[in-house]
C-alpha cells in the first residue's frame, strides 16, 4: 500500500494511514487516503477537497496538523488529476466532461469510503475548485456533513490573459462546437516563485515544486474548454442566492485578500449572500492558503480547530482573522 503514495525526505508520508483506490462516476478510478489521528477519541473526520491541479502528497503537512487536533483525514485526487485516471489521452490537459461527475465523486467518497472506514462527525475543508465542488453539492449532504471551511472558493478568475467575460464566452463556444477537448492556456508546469500567484511562502512553495520534480505525472497543465465551461458555469449556479438558501450546513469561508487566482470581492459577495456561511478573511495572503506562510497559515488552522468540532459559535459576520 506504501507505493500508491509517493514520499520526498523533505515531505515524508504522515504515520497511521490507508491509501487505495475507488470508483467514482462513469467508472472513475480515484486515489484516496485515509490518515488517522493517535488522539482518542477522534473529534470528527475532515474530508479534504483539493483544488485544480493538486494532489494528496501536497497536503501531507496540513494532514499532520489535523490529526494534531484530533481529527481524521479523508481525502482523494480529483479525477482527471493527481493519481487518479486521466481522463483524455494528452494526460497533460485538465478536463472535466460534466461538473456533476465532481460531485458524484463526492457523495461515492463518502458513502464508500468515509463512512463506513472513518470517524463521525464528518467535516469538509475544501480549496479553491475543491470548494467549489463542496458548494455545489452541499444541499444534499447536510445530513453528512456537519460543517464546512472553504479556503478560496472558485468563484471567478482573475490575473489571466483574457477576461473572465472573454473566457467564460469562448470556452463555452468551443463546448459547444466539439473543441471541447482544446487546452486553453499555457502549460505552467515549475512556474518561477517570484510573482507567482499562490504562495508568498518560499519554503513550501520550493517543497512542492521537489514533489513535482520527482513526480511530474501526479501535475497536469492548461485547462481544457469543457474544464473551464463546466466549472466556470457552476460558479455562476452555486453564488445565486436561490442555490445558496438550500445549504444548511455552518460553513466557513476563508478568503485570502491577495488572491491572485480568484478575485477576493467575489469570495465576499458570495458570503453576503450566503445565509449559512460566514467570511473570514486573511488580509495579505495569497490563494493557496494553507501553503501560505505560517503568520497567515496559522489564522487558518486556528478558524478550523475551533469551528470544526461544533463546540464554538459561529464567527460574528466579516469578523477578520487578521
Amino acid at each position: 500500500m506504501d507505493d500508491i503514495l509517493f514520499s520526498t525526505p523533505g515531505n515524508p508520508v504522515p504515520e497511521n494511514h490507508t491509501a487505495g483506490y475507488f470508483e467514482g462516476a462513469r467508472k472513475t478510478k480515484l486515489r484516496y487516503a485515509i490518515f488517522r489521528s493517535d488522539v482518542s477519541p477522534a473529534r470528527g473526520t475532515i474530508v479534504l477537497m483539493q483544488g485544480r491541479n493538486e494532489f494528496i502528497e501536497k497536503y501531507y503537512e496540513t494532514i499532520r496538523n489535523l490529526n494534531a487536533m484530533g481529527l481524521w483525514v479523508a481525502t482523494f485526487d480529483l479525477r482527471g488529476q493527481g493519481g487518479s485516471d486521466r481522463l483524455l489521452r494528452d494526460r497533460r490537459k485538465g478536463h472535466v466532461r460534466r461538473f456533476a461527475d465532481y460531485e458524484r465523486d463526492l457523495e461515492l467518497f463518502l458513502e464508500k469510503i468515509v463512512l463506513p472506514d472513518a470517524r463521525l462527525p464528518f467535516f469538509i475543508l475544501a480549496h479553491s475548485t475543491g470548494a467549489l465542488i463542496a458548494l455545489s453539492a452541499a444541499p444534499r449532504l447536510a445530513n453528512r456533513v456537519d460543517r464546512m471551511a472553504l479556503a478560496a472558493p472558485f468563484v471567478g478568475l482573475t490575473n489571466q490573459a483574457m477576461s473572465e467575460a472573454s473566457i467564460r464566452k469562448l470556452s463555452a463556444f468551443f463546448s459547444f462546437t466539439g473543441l471541447g477537448q482544446k487546452a486553453m492556456g499555457e502549460d505552467r508546469g515549475l512556474r518561477p516563485f517570484e510573482g507567482n500567484p499562490l504562495t508568498s511562502d518560499l519554503t513550501r512553495f520550493q517543497r512542492n515544486g521537489e514533489v513535482i520534480a520527482a513526480r511530474p505525472d501526479l501535475t497536469i497543465g492548461a485547462p481544457t474548454a469543457r474544464w473551464l465551461h463546466e466549472t466556470l458555469t457552476a460558479a455562476t449556479r452555486i453564488t445565486q442566492q436561490a442555490h445558496l438558501t438550500q445549504i444548511t450546513i455552518p460553513t466557513l469561508i476563508l478568503a485570502p485578500m491577495l488572491d491572485g487566482v480568484v478575485p477576493y470581492v467575489a469570495q465576499e459577495a458570495l458570503s453576503r449572500n450566503f445565509r449559512a456561511g460566514q467570511l473570514i478573511t486573511i488580509t495579505g495572503a495569497r490563494h493557496e492558503l494553507l501553503q501560505e506562510r505560517d503568520v497567515y497559515r496559522a489564522q487558518v488552522l486556528a478558524a478550523i480547530e475551533a469551528f470544526m468540532p461544533g463546540t464554538y459559535p459561529m464567527p460574528d459576520v466579516e469578523e477578520s482573522a487578521a
